[in-house]
């Protein structure tokens, strides 16, 4: 059976949980299998698998999927929520406005390239409806989860409330929890805003900045 068989048995799989059968049991932390069937302890070949992945409706509307960018040896790991239309075309993480200014974040504040450090989405597919993601969330970060496994980051900064909602769970107000540092599966976790949030309000740059410098503390720690 090949995989592309797989996740189409798996997507019918899923339809029939919808409808009341049960078949599986929950997916925990870090799995090492999506819905019974094994992701690859390889970040090209779980790539291979997201690329051909059936699990939500999204695969149906997306161009392309976006899997991730950086360095897989990164000791700090960046989450955002979905891809947007830019992403969709191209393929690629964090172009556009966003890019510019997330790059910026990073190489201002940190001192670091933006290619040293790991990016990632907890949806792999634009969505079309932003609304309400959770059902393909809960899907899909089995991907990023493994990608955590894998990448083994020290620190994760999780950028906007939904990445850190889907991440964790918790469903809090990011103005409440922004800049706060989280144990986090033995992982320091410290949520800010969204590149597109700063982009619409300017005048929250000032604490998004904050935030980075403490992000910069966390990772000055760590040498």
């Amino acid at each position: 059976m090949t995989k592309s068989t797989k996740y189409k048995l798996l997507h019918h799989l899923k339809f029939l949980k919808s409808i009341g059968y049960s078949y599986h049991e929950p997916i925990t932390f870090i799995s090492n299998e999506i819905n019974g069937f094994n992701l690859p302890n390889n970040l090209e070949l779980l790539k291979n698998s997201v690329e051909n992945c059936y699990l939500c409706e999204l695969s149906k509307s997306r161009k392309n999927t976006v899997f991730a960018s950086g360095n897989i040896n990164a000791k700090i790991m960046f989450i955002s929520d979905f891809p947007g239309s830019l992403e969709d075309e191209t393929g690629k993480i964090f172009v556009g406005k966003t890019g510019e200014l997330l790059t910026k974040m990073i190489e201002n504040v940190l001192n670091i390239k933006r290619e040293e450090v790991y990016i990632a989405n907890i949806l792999k597919c634009k969505p079309i409806n932003t609304s309400s993601l959770s059902n393909e969330a809960n899907l899909c970060k089995s991907y990023l989860f493994k990608q955590i496994e894998l990448v083994k980051p020290k620190i994760i900064v999780t950028l906007g409330e939904n990445a850190y909602k889907y991440l964790t769970n918790e469903d809090v107000n990011i103005n409440m929890l922004r800049g706060q540092t989280i144990n986090y599966k033995d992982m320091v976790l410290i949520p800010t805003f969204h590149p597109s949030f700063l982009l619409r309000n300017p005048s929250s740059k000032k604490d998004a900045y904050v935030d980075m410098l403490k992000i910069k503390n966390q990772l000055e720690s760590l040498n």
